[in-house]
């Protein structure tokens, strides 16, 4: 139910496991699993759960069901094979195999990542560095390249590898990194010596910490690293301290969260000054801080939590010596704000506000660094990046009139998106930043921070001679009910259009397939970024729209609260007036219209399909939240108190409950009649067996519900046994499961034949 979107979802692998169909269903008919009736009754409401034990994954037919269904998919899809190799080899051969990130400077060394073709995960590697400051690009690597980290020889023997908490040690000799291979998001940190500039084998420790968690924090004296532990509803609550060299025994305990509503995460300050560990709930926040250079010592805290009040902490240390924290803050507002504490006494009583709120620009983020602030903010649904210099005065006098100090990082089209890279070392006098659209591949450039000039580093090779001007991105506005405005970020071939050199906002001549994604929870905003990927649909002359409903984050902090707990049908009710929006315009029709969502995204176009299923031809709901009901009702299950303050809780609340009952998709599967006529969208559901955020057992209950109320309808569900939320390691494994997402689309809507062409 939580967590990040998925950005590129990955449904299926090419071979799922074959099992016999459940409940004695005759091959070639959907499994139907046993029906075991469960009474759940709250506030006086009853519901039925027929599937209800499809929740207990040690119950041996659960796994026999969920093998069945993939089956059932596979010979569902099985006239779809050639298809599905066509576009699995589109997608490759638009894709530099062999290449690598633009190296980052930290020190006397380039840090960066290396793909080879034909291996599915990276090779982390540096160089030394030299006096060159300009970022080596040769993708062959060299004679002085060190490998610290092989993820393909890791992942031998593995149907499943995720590497999380890669750190380097401050004195750049030690290598820190967590493995998970099951999905569940449990992580083996693990230590290994990296070589000196010589070449020469260092010697470090061997042990293993294992059960650990998201986030890691070095201490200065590179012995001393701290780590997260989860409680028994995966909930980070745990902040422990690691010693190299000793047994994990004798680790210690330094913070507990004892609130089932926050989660608990470490980092630590860009100048290394301080390891930070933030508690967060979903609108609250407190952060403790150790200084790196005495591990051992008591955390402290900057400002005791206070309901509603978020904050986040860097730290700035001054000309003169001072230490300052900068804390970003929706303290008296909610678009947030920038203000500063001296490091001797940090609490709110002492702060200063040093950029004002500004109602309708959200302050995301805010990086900081020895002599400028990089600000990473959001206006009218576009995320941008502004440079920020302090003045040379004193103590908090440095920090006035910044705003007046600033340099805007300017996008060169809209609607785009621009966000900071990555950028290590406080000393820098150069900002490094990436750049895309719809249409435009990601580009990473360098930009002095006084004159704004920039160089492009690299620009994302796109192979097969792609033409970002054979396509048209634009920003679209629905009116919702309310009569709010929802944007639209949309791209298709411009081709499409009678003229092409219509204006921004010109529909295609004749209504086109388009595919309609969305996501709209937790703030986060789902940006316009390009995909090579996607091409295989632009250049078969679909729309790709993207919905920014209410929940995210796109149009500031408002747009959050006004899609969230009693407000969350707005989300729903946005994505179907950009449906309708999009068909007014002449862009699509329902009958070539199609839905796609992940994890709470699957929630909004599952409920989307309950509440308008006349305007979709089919729906892709990926790992989708749709028993919310029942699992926001269910506090032992991972995460489900902490959810309580995005979606409410229906426990203690029957007006939650209520809110919560009308648009719960597994209960309230649309039956027929009303608009919708006879009508349901075709269903493709994709669970993971391992998932810690949503349960599998969510998916496969409401896909036995929609064929139960639409037996003619093609509804069909994959599981992956051996992986979580994000589905399947490995980046070949990702796009076959993009070309199976597809191929489904494009055989929904009678439109499998190839593209017409090179574009």
């Amino acid at each position: 139910m939580a967590g990040p979107p998925t950005p590129s979802p990955r449904p299926a692998d090419e071979h799922p496991a074959a099992g016999t169909p459940a409940g004695g269903a005759a091959p070639g008919s959907p499994p139907v699993p046993e029906r075991r009736p469960a009474v759940l009754e709250a506030h006086g409401d009853r519901r039925v759960d027929d599937w209800y034990w499809l929740a207990d994954r040690e119950d041996p037919a659960v796994v026999a069901h969920l093998r069945a269904e993939n089956a059932y998919t596979e010979a569902s899809l099985a006239h779809l094979a050639p298809l599905r190799r066509t576009l699995f080899d589109e997608m490759r051969a638009r894709i530099q195999e062999t290449d690598l990130s633009v190296p980052v400077r930290r020190g006397g060394w380039w840090y960066y990542r290396r793909t080879e073709e034909d291996k599915s995960y990276p090779i982390h590697c540096r160089r030394p560095a030299g006096e060159d400051h300009d970022p080596p690009l040769d993708p062959v690597a060299g004679p002085d390249e060190q490998v610290l980290l092989d993820e393909n020889a890791l992942a031998e023997g593995l149907e499943y590898l995720e590497v999380a908490n890669f750190s380097v040690s401050p004195d750049q000799s030690l290598l820190a990194f967590a493995t998970d291979t099951t999905g569940r998001e449990l992580y083996d940190l693990r230590f290994r010596a990296l070589p000196g500039p010589d070449g020469t084998a260092g010697r470090g420790p061997a042990e293993t910490v294992t059960g650990t968690y998201y986030g890691l924090a070095w201490a200065n004296d590179n012995a001393t690293v701290f780590y997260t532990r989860v409680d028994d509803a995966m909930r980070p609550f745990q902040l422990w301290r690691h010693r190299l060299g000793t047994d994990q025994g004798a680790d210690e305990l330094v913070l507990e969260e004892p609130d089932e509503r926050f989660n608990l995460s470490v980092g630590r300050t860009k100048d290394r000054a301080f390891v930070v560990t933030t508690l967060q709930s979903t609108m609250t926040s407190e952060a403790w801080v150790v200084p790196a250079d005495d591990p051992g010592a008591a955390p402290r805290v900057i400002e005791r939590r206070r309901a509603g009040v978020e904050y986040g902490v860097e730290h700035h240390r001054g000309p003169d010596g001072s230490g300052w924290f900068v804390i970003l803050t929706n303290d008296e507002a909610e678009d947030f704000r920038l203000m500063v504490a001296p490091e001797a006494d940090p609490g709110r009583a002492r702060w200063h506000e040093v950029l004002p709120h500004r109602p309708g620009t959200r302050l995301d983020d805010v990086d900081v660094f020895d002599s400028w602030l990089a600000v990473s903010e959001r206006l009218d649904g576009e995320p941008r990046l502004r440079v920020v210099r302090p003045g040379d005065e004193g103590g908090v006098g440095r920090f006035t009139a910044l705003l007046e100090r600033s340099l805007l990082v300017e996008a060169t089209e809209r609607p785009s998106s621009t966000w900071e890279g990555p950028n290590p070392e406080p000393s820098a006098v150069s900002l490094r930043y990436e750049q895309t659209s719809l249409v435009s591949p990601r580009a990473v450039l360098d930009a002095d921070v006084v004159t704004g000039d920039a160089v492009l580093r690299k620009r994302q090779p796109v192979l097969g001679g792609y033409d970002p001007a054979r396509y048209r991105t634009t920003r679209l506005w629905a009116g919702a009910a309310d009569g709010t405005r929802v944007p639209i970020s949309v791209v298709h071939r411009a081709d499409l259009l009678a003229d092409p050199d219509a204006g921004p906002g010109s529909a295609p001549t004749v209504p086109a397939p388009c595919l309609l994604y969305g996501y709209g929870a937790y703030e986060i905003s789902i940006d316009p970024v390009f995909s090579s990927l996607r091409l295989s649909l632009l250049d078969r002359g679909f729309v790709f729209a993207i919905a920014h409903v209410r929940g995210g984050g796109e149009l500031g902090r408002h747009w959050y609260e006004d899609g969230k707990l009693a407000a969350k049908p707005h989300s729903f009710s946005d994505f179907i007036a950009c449906a309708r929006h999009l068909i007014d315009a002449g862009y699509t029709s329902p009958e070539v219209l199609v839905a796609r969502g992940g994890s709470a995204g699957g929630l909004l176009v599952a409920a989307v399909a309950n509440q308008a299923p006349e305007l979709f031809a089919a729906v892709v709901a990926e790992v989708p939240f749709v028993d919310s009901l029942t699992t926001m009702l269910d506090e032992t299950l991972p995460l489900t108190v902490g959810e309580w303050e995005e979606w409410g809780n229906p426990k203690s609340d029957a007006g939650v409950y209520a809110t919560i009952r009308s648009y719960s998709p597994y209960d309230n599967v649309w039956a027929g009649g009303g608009t919708g006529a006879g009508h349901f969208p075709q269903v493709l559901a994709t669970a993971g067996l391992s998932d810690p955020r949503v349960g599998y057992w969510e998916p496969a209950k409401w896909v036995a519900r929609l064929r139960e109320a639409h037996p003619g309808t093609r509804i069909l569900l994959k599981t992956e046994l051996g992986a979580g939320h994000g589905g399947p390691s490995g980046r070949y494994d990702a796009w076959r499961d993009e070309a199976l997402v597809y191929a489904f689309i494009l055989d929904v809507l009678g439109r499998a034949s190839p593209p017409p062409g090179p574009m």
